[in-house]
């Protein structure tokens, strides 16, 4: 990391749904950082609230999802003033979600990889004509340039034939071009933070190490920051740099990968982890798993949410309080009553 500044702070971050049967909450109160040339993983099962955070940070909640309450940080580059570049700090959460500040951010300088490339182009237009609308969007470039940028940046994800691809539709790529091009689109703008939601959820194991391989490429050679969204640790152990671990809307634990994967603290995290198959394992012998499941959303247990899957959970205080976010030993902060006694304020 070469700045010291978070690119993205995220504080105390509250995004519920408001339903007719109640109230979800979705993320209740997470914070964490992200800095330029950083790789952030966010890890946990699905239902976890990982997904709901990215869409809060880019002001994309469908209803009757809301922010209920923290604040969103980005540190926005300006214009220069005598050869230093002037920055400011944007709070997202006080944008209109339509407005067109919000709007130059949102794909100008944050861009989203979704989870699911074939539903994130339309099935009508070429590749070409969204690349290139994308580009005129938030760039000033006419319509010949804007498309050289798009054949440029097609050949930099790794598309063979990039001119001949402009004019193809996405249902006539592979999942894995298709993956290459949403890719291509969400760096048309040269944002400084990828979000990469599951990225390679859809494809195979070989397009997956390629798909994996090419980020990394692309973000040593742009200096942008990830942040990636995942429930597969061992993408985790191969593409961060810091690794957030979400459960039922809360952080569990957060840390450097080298902490987390060597000495894991939260007991969730030890799970997760002991569940992650081993050529050391033997032959046919059953894989660990976490007691139970997630609980329903409007069923969420009192106290630590992990603690009826907790096998060291603390009768009469995990099932009843629930723990602060603290900081343990060197760098990594954990949410759990076996290493303080600090209770979490709603």
């Amino acid at each position: 990391m070469e700045d010291l500044s978070p690119l993205l702070s995220v504080r105390n971050l509250k995004a519920y749904f408001h339903l007719d049967e109640g109230v979800v909450k979705a993320v209740d109160g997470v914070t964490f950082d992200v800095h330029a040339g950083q790789v952030l993983g966010i890890v946990g099962e699905s239902g976890c609230g990982k997904s709901v955070t990215m869409k809060a940070v880019l002001r994309i909640l469908e209803s009757p999802g809301r922010i209920d309450g923290g604040e969103i940080l980005w540190n926005r580059q300006g214009s220069k003033q005598n050869g230093s570049t002037v920055e400011e700090t944007v709070n997202l959460t006080q944008l209109n979600p339509h407005g067109r500040e919000m709007r130059a951010i949102r794909g100008g300088e944050i861009a989203l990889i979704p989870q699911e490339p074939m539903s994130a182009f339309s099935p009508v237009h070429t590749i070409g004509d969204q690349l290139i609308e994308a580009i005129r969007l938030h760039r000033p470039a006419g319509k010949r340039e804007a498309r050289q940028i798009a054949i440029d940046l097609l050949r930099d994800v790794g598309i063979p034939m990039p001119e001949q691809r402009l004019s193809a539709y996405s249902w006539q790529l592979s999942g894995g071009l298709r993956q290459r091009a949403i890719i291509a689109m969400a760096l048309s703008c040269n944002p400084r933070l990828l979000i990469a939601d599951e990225p390679t959820t859809a494809v195979d194991v070989t397009t997956q190490a390629q798909v994996l391989r090419l980020l990394r490429e692309l973000q040593a050679q742009r200096n942008a920051a990830i942040i990636f969204i995942t429930h597969d640790l061992g993408v985790i152990a191969q593409m961060a740099d810091y690794v957030v671990v979400m459960y039922l809307g809360l952080v569990m634990e957060q840390g450097p990968v080298d902490d987390i994967f060597h000495a894991p603290k939260h007991p969730y995290t030890q799970a997760l982890l002991r569940s992650i198959p081993s050529i050391n394992s033997t032959p046919r012998e059953e894989l660990p798993t976490i007691s139970g499941s997630i609980p329903h959303p409007f069923n969420k247990p009192r106290g630590c949410p992990f603690h009826p899957r907790c096998q060291q959970a603390i009768q009469g205080r995990c099932d009843q309080r629930t723990p602060a976010l603290q900081a343990v030993g060197g760098q990594q902060l954990v949410s759990c009553f076996l290493y303080h006694d600090v209770e979490r304020s709603s």
